[in-house]
Order: structure tokens, then C-alpha cells, then sequence
């Protein structure tokens, strides 16, 4: 039987790893797997690495950048621009391949399943139609889950959370690699012709970042080729700094909102900020919008004219028809609060069907069967709403793409076909401007119902998919209804419009889900073209947000915490006064002598129970037994690569001059540094001596052991460490900051909490 410590060993599982974590559960419990994981949120998982954003000063280091003078600066600057040049044009071609894919496919079925059900309607058995709905996306959905599932689990959902993340500074496993960006593109599209209730928005910023990252590195790993192009770039400083632009051009391509895209990589990720890089990412932000604009053009046969900036388009709101006035805004606020207590619930359902789906459907298998049976579903319930409903609307002036008869009279269609039988996207559109009488409310109240759950239950499956559209075709069903209700009260008076009314709608949703706030306003605004709504939005943003987070945390932010990924907010605690950095350290710290026998440090790296990845370099007198004073650090990722070169000299002659090594050597190493098993070291080269001295950083961060939590979080944060030395008067090495130390402390119900660490 299961013991309780068998349980403790496994820990929790988390959704990035699956994989991996149940190849270990086979090799622990023989011949049966847990069918529950247990899983705590109050964890912190110990296998998220940071990234190092602080760049190591080493002699190496220094003699490099004295090496390059003033023009050579000058290429580095513009080698940036042309990166961002080329991060806009291929995200925005990525853009154009989904949604061209996706509107033929999408297209194809529903014209197959019209014809169908068109057919059946005349002389009866339409369960047919249904059943032939259902397969067809439950077979797409299949494909889609299935890709996900077993070759790359990180692109599942919508990749905000994971790219929120990164940009956050934590490494998590295969989000930027080449692999995920294919699975992720064909993921969506498959996802989205399924006809589950997700959008293609959100992934598109995932593979912004992705397309950024590789193409500044010049080389792909997952190909295993080497472009030998941007060398300079190879390391996280650089990198994250063109994830953040590859991020802002995803979301400029995903709704034509270059300033949107900026803000949100403002809002969303990047702890360290410029003006130069600002300016970069709304280059990049532009020359994808623009991409996708040219291209789109060009492939709907109008190529001057420029109208579909962005995957999404909102159509123009009318300024004249459509202004407000001011009794209307405590109807926005009003609208607001709604949205933020539907947002929380929509995000608490999720919640508890994330915490089961980590418990219970942790094997691919089962996963892949639940997308197809949340697939099949959706069909159904669409079929049998459209099949119940009996609000029928005359065809002439409508422009229904699928328009379906079923029991309605010759040129008349059924109104709830217009919101299911179509792409997510098309249907918010037609929310937003059909004209006021084109929908029942008892159409829009079951559709509104529905869709709420179905949208709920979808975002969590192993599927890559975005929640943005759903939120917002929830939000404007209700909104418009809201709309309805309105001018049946004034009587049909001119300002109660139901397509403002489901554009609020739509913000307030989206803002209480996903509790963005100034990039959203920015996003709805550039997206219906109207500046006249950003006071409104904002308004509906501010409320839906506070009303939100009163109950539960943004949906991100859910997901993050769930996968326990030692995520660092923009401030400590406010309540961590007391504690200060003797309490909150990491000890004991493993040190290194500035000249030190290979062995040693061959058997601290190889040392799984500590598994640092800093160590702090101290003087070596080896006659004295007291603790020398602190004189740089060194990573694990730079003493490996010295043990691959074999950097080192025998005991008998350490005046020798070592093999000298570039920098360049360590950045042909990076992403990937090869792990210490796979370097071989002989005996005879045990007993060497290697000196670290040009090859440490000379001059970390450090902090005195009185520092206050909230000093030292400023200090990690802004800098963007990954670790921090601690040390006393003495300048001796006391303990070591890093982020899972931070990390630990959270604002609970109670007061300050401290989360416990996890192995897995």
C-alpha cells in the first residue's frame, strides 16, 4: 500500500513537468500509480530556476567590453533594431498563418454541418446533424489535445501566466524553445475549429515570446543549428529584454493595438524597464501590427487598403450615433461591479477544477479524453439551444455568415445560430453591432449561462487556447442584454444603445477575470478605434478590478500560484518590516577558495542535496581555520564550463599560465549548460588546483544580516538578482538571498504567511 511518506516523497506535481514527475512515481512505487496527487497551493516548488538579469563583471568580461570601442557599440545598437524588425514581421506572419488556417477550416465545417442540418430539417432525424457536429470537433479537439499532451505540456492554456513568468525572471522548463512555438500555432488553430470556447488571442503572445527569443540568439537548440549571428546576446540580460518586445508584438498582432502591447509588457512583465527599450518594443509593436495588416490585405484581395490591423477587430464604433452622457457613468460603475463579482466566480469555479485536474488528471491520456469530451459537449449544447430556440429574425440587412433556418420561416434565421454556429470572434463582433432588436433576451440570457460554464470549464485543458474572447463574449451577451433591459425601462430612449452597453460589458468581464488594468483600457480603445470610451472603460476596468480582487486573485495570477512558481510581485509584503535578512537567508552556504582543487569542486556540484547554483568565493589561506572574507561569485554554469575546458594546473607548478578562455566559450554554452555527470574527470585530475580568480564576478550585490525584508525584495527585484550574498561586519559570508527566499512570505488572510519549499 501507499504509505504517507511515499505520498511526502512525490510532493505535488505541477502542470509544467507531468511527464517527467510520473516516470518517477513508476520507479518509487512499484506497480501502482496514485490515481490522487496531493497538492498544496501553500508550496513553493524548488525546480523553477531564476535567471540572471545581473550581468557577471569578471575579468573576462571587462576586457571585452574595453575591447570594443565606440563603433562597434554602435552595430550592437543597431543589430537591436534589426532584431525587433524581425521579431514584428515573423509574429505578425505567424499571425496571418493562424487566422487564414483558421477561418478556411472553420469555414469548411460549418458549411458542412449547415448543409447538414439544413438537409435533416426537411425531412426529420436531426440527431444526425448533431452527431456529426460533435465528431467533427471532438476529432479536431483530439488532434489538438493530443499534440499538447504528449510532446510539449508547456503549450498548454494560453501562455500568459508562463511568459509572465519568464519576464518575472523565472526560467521555466521549454517555454521559449522552437518545439512549443509549432505545438502551440497547431494547437490553436485545432483548438479553435474544434469550436471549444477559447480564443486564439492569448496564445499569440506566447509565441511572440518565443519567436523574440529564438531569433535573438541567432541560433535554435531545438534544431541544433547555429546561425553564428548575435553572439553578443546570449545571455538572459539580452534575452529577457527581447522576450518582453516579442510579448508586446503578440498582443499588437492579436487585437491592432500597438500601445496596448507596450503597456502590457509594462504592466504584465518586465521588472526592469528603459527608455531605449521602450522605444524598441513599440517598433517591434508596429511592425507586426503592420505585418498583419499588409499581409491580411493582400489575402482578402484589397491590397491598398489597410482595414484588419489586428486578429480581432472590433468594427468602428460610431462616435455620433453612440455618445454618452453623464448619467450613464454609475451605469458603467454599476456594469463594473457586476463584472468583477462574475470575474471572481468564473475564476474560484476555475480554481477548484484546476486543484481536481492536478489531483486526478495528471496521465496524457486522460487529459486528451477530457478535451474531447469538453469538445463534444459544447457541440451539444449549442445544437440543442439552437434547436430549442424559437427566436427568429428575418434574413434581408443581416450579415450572418451561417445563416441556419431550422423552424423558422422561409427568410427568416434563427438568432441564437448567430452566437454558436460561428468562430468566438465573429460572434462578438455581431453582439457589438447588430442592430437593437437582433436578439431575444431570453436568447441572450441562456446563451450568456451557458457560455459561462462551458468558457470555465475549457480554460485549464490541455489544449492551447486563450481566455480573452471568451471573457468578452460572455461580457458583451450580458451587456447587451443589460442594454435591452435599459431601454425597455426608458422606454426605447435614444442613449440606451445595446451595443455600448455590450462593449462595457465585454471590458467589465475581461477586466474581473483577468484584472488588467491600464493595458487593458488602452487595448479596448485601440481596438474599436474610439478614443470617446476610455473613460468609461477605465471606469469599468478600475471598479470590476477592485470589486475582483476582493474576492479572489486574477486568473494569472490563480495559475501561477497553483503551479507554485516562486513569483516576485512589484513590493514585499507590507506587514515584512520585522523580519530581517538573517531570518529570511538560505544557510548553510557552500563557499569556494579562490584557488580550489577540482575535486572539490567537482563533488560540490555533483552534490544533488544542496544543488546551489552561486557560490560565494572566499580568500584562501590555508593555514588559518576562521572564515575568510567574501571576494566574488561564481555560478555552477561557469564552473562547468571551466571543467569542460580542463581550466586547470597541477599542485606542483600554480605559477603556470592557465589555457585562457573567451567569453565566448561560456556564451556557446548558454541556454543549455551540460549537467555535471556528463563531464568526466579523471583521479590524477582530482588532486589539480584551479583558479577562479578572472573568471568570478569580483563585485556581487551584497547585503549587512540587520537589512529588512522589504530593502533587500527592492534590491533583488529591481536589479533582477539571483542571489544575494549576505554578509556581517566582518565581510564574512553569513547566508545567500535567493528568489525562493523572497518568494516564501505572502500576504494571507491572517496576516504575513511563510510558504513551505517542495522537492518537486
Amino acid at each position: 500500500q501507499l504509505t504517507p511518506s511515499s505520498f511526502l516523497r512525490i510532493g505535488q506535481l505541477s502542470n509544467v513537468d507531468l511527464n517527467e514527475d510520473v516516470h518517477e512515481l513508476e520507479t518509487e512505487v512499484p506497480r501502482q500509480r496514485p490515481n490522487e496527487i496531493p497538492h498544496n497551493e501553500k508550496l513553493l516548488s524548488l525546480k523553477y530556476e531564476s535567471l540572471d538579469y545581473d550581468n557577471s563583471e569578471n575579468q573576462l568580461f571587462l576586457e571585452e567590453e574595453r575591447r570594443i570601442n565606440h563603433a562597434a557599440f554602435r552595430t550592437v545598437e543597431i543589430k537591436r533594431w534589426v532584431i525587433c524588425a524581425m521579431i514584428g514581421i515573423l509574429t505578425g506572419l505567424v499571425a496571418c498563418f493562424i487566422d487564414i488556417v483558421v477561418e478556411n477550416l472553420a469555414g469548411l465545417k460549418y458549411r458542412v454541418v449547415k448543409d447538414n442540418i439544413d438537409k435533416f430539417t426537411a425531412k426529420g432525424g436531426l440527431s444526425f446533424s448533431l452527431l456529426l457536429w460533435a465528431t467533427l470537433n471532438a476529432s479536431v479537439v483530439m488532434v489538438g489535445s493530443v499534440i499538447v499532451a504528449f510532446i510539449e505540456p508547456v503549450a498548454a492554456g494560453s501562455g500568459i501566466p508562463q511568459i509572465k513568468c519568464y519576464l518575472n525572471g523565472v526560467k521555466i522548463p521549454h517555454v521559449v524553445r522552437l518545439k512549443t512555438l509549432v505545438i502551440k500555432v497547431c494547437g490553436v488553430i485545432l483548438s479553435v475549429v474544434g469550436g471549444l470556447a477559447v480564443g486564439k488571442e492569448g496564445p499569440m503572445i506566447h509565441s511572440g515570446s518565443v519567436i523574440a527569443a529564438g531569433i535573438s540568439q541567432g541560433r535554435s537548440t531545438s534544431l541544433k543549428r547555429d546561425f553564428k549571428i548575435f553572439e553578443y546576446f546570449r545571455r538572459d540580460t539580452e534575452k529577457r529584454d527581447f522576450v518582453s518586445a516579442g510579448a508586446a508584438a503578440g498582443v499588437s498582432a492579436a487585437f491592432g493595438a500597438p500601445v496596448g502591447g507596450v503597456l502590457f509588457s509594462l504592466e504584465e512583465g518586465a521588472s526592469f524597464w528603459n527608455q531605449f527599450l521602450t522605444w524598441r518594443i513599440f517598433f517591434a509593436s508596429m511592425i507586426s501590427t503592420f505585418t498583419l495588416n499588409s499581409v491580411l490585405s493582400v489575402y482578402h484581395g484589397n491590397a491598398w487598403d489597410l482595414s484588419s490591423p489586428g486578429l480581432i477587430n472590433f468594427g468602428r464604433f460610431d462616435s455620433e450615433k453612440m455618445g454618452y452622457t453623464i448619467q450613464e457613468i454609475p451605469i458603467f460603475i454599476f456594469m463594473g461591479v457586476v463584472g468583477g463579482i462574475l470575474g471572481a466566480l468564473f475564476n474560484a469555479l476555475n480554481y477548484w477544477l484546476t486543484m481536481f485536474r492536478i489531483r486526478y488528471i495528471h496521465r496524457p491520456c486522460l487529459q486528451v479524453v477530457e478535451a474531447m469530451l469538453v469538445a463534444a459537449v459544447t457541440a451539444t449544447v449549442g445544437f440543442v439551444m439552437i434547436y430549442c430556440s424559437r427566436d427568429c429574425q428575418p434574413i434581408q440587412g443581416s450579415s450572418v455568415a451561417y445563416p441556419l433556418q431550422l423552424f423558422c420561416a422561409d427568410g427568416e434565421y434563427n438568432s441564437m445560430a448567430t452566437a454558436f454556429f460561428n468562430t468566438p470572434e465573429k460572434s462578438v463582433v455581431n453582439l457589438f453591432h447588430d442592430p437593437p432588436g437582433s436578439y431575444n433576451p431570453m436568447t441572450l440570457g441562456m446563451f450568456t449561462l451557458m457560455y459561462f460554464f462551458l468558457a470555465c470549464w475549457t480554460y485549464g485543458l490541455t489544449v492551447s487556447a486563450g481566455v480573452f474572447i471568451p471573457s468578452l463574449l460572455i461580457g458583451a451577451a450580458w451587456g447587451r442584454l443589460f442594454g435591452i433591459s435599459l431601454s425597455y425601462l426608458t422606454k426605447g430612449s435614444i442613449w440606451a444603445d445595446p451595443g455600448k452597453y455590450a462593449l462595457m460589458g465585454a471590458a467589465a468581464q475581461l477586466g474581473g477575470i483577468v484584472r488588467m488594468t491600464l493595458s487593458l483600457t488602452v487595448i479596448m480603445m485601440e481596438a474599436t478605434g474610439n478614443v470617446t470610451y476610455g473613460f468609461p472603460i477605465m471606469l469599468v476596468l478600475m471598479t470590476a478590478k477592485i470589486v475582483g480582487d476582493y474576492f479572489v486573485e486574477g486568473l494569472y495570477d490563480m495559475h501561477i500560484q497553483l503551479q507554485s512558481v516562486p513569483f516576485l510581485h512589484w513590493e514585499a509584503p507590507v506587514t515584512s518590516h520585522s523580519l530581517t535578512a538573517r531570518e529570511v537567508m538560505s544557510t548553510p552556504v557552500t563557499c569556494l577558495r579562490r584557488i580550489e582543487r577540482v575535486g572539490t569542486v567537482v563533488d560540490i556540484l555533483s552534490d544533488t542535496s544542496s544543488n546551489h547554483n552561486g557560490f560565494p568565493v572566499v580568500e584562501s589561506n590555508p593555514d588559518t581555520t576562521q572564515v575568510a572574507g567574501l571576494r566574488g561569485l561564481i555560478l555552477r554554469s561557469q564552473l562547468i564550463v571551466l571543467l569542460k575546458h580542463k581550466v586547470f594546473v597541477e599542485r606542483a607548478n600554480l605559477n603556470l599560465v592557465q589555457r585562457r578562455l573567451k567569453l565566448k566559450d561560456f556564451r556557446d554554452a548558454y541556454p543549455r549548460f551540460p549537467p555535471i555527470q556528463s563531464i568526466h574527470v579523471s583521479q590524477d585530475e582530482r588532486e589539480c588546483m584551479i583558479d577562479l580568480s578572472e573568471f568570478m564576478n569580483p563585485s556581487p550585490y551584497t547585503v549587512p544580516q540587520e537589512a529588512s525584508l522589504p530593502r533587500v525584495f527592492k534590491l533583488f527585484r529591481a536589479l533582477g538578482l539571483r542571489h544575494l550574498v549576505v554578509v556581517d561586519n566582518r565581510n564574512e559570508v553569513v547566508g545567500m538571498v535567493t528568489r525562493k527566499d523572497l518568494a516564501r512570505y505572502r500576504l494571507g488572510k491572517e496576516g504575513l504567511e511563510e510558504l513551505s519549499l517542495a522537492q518537486t
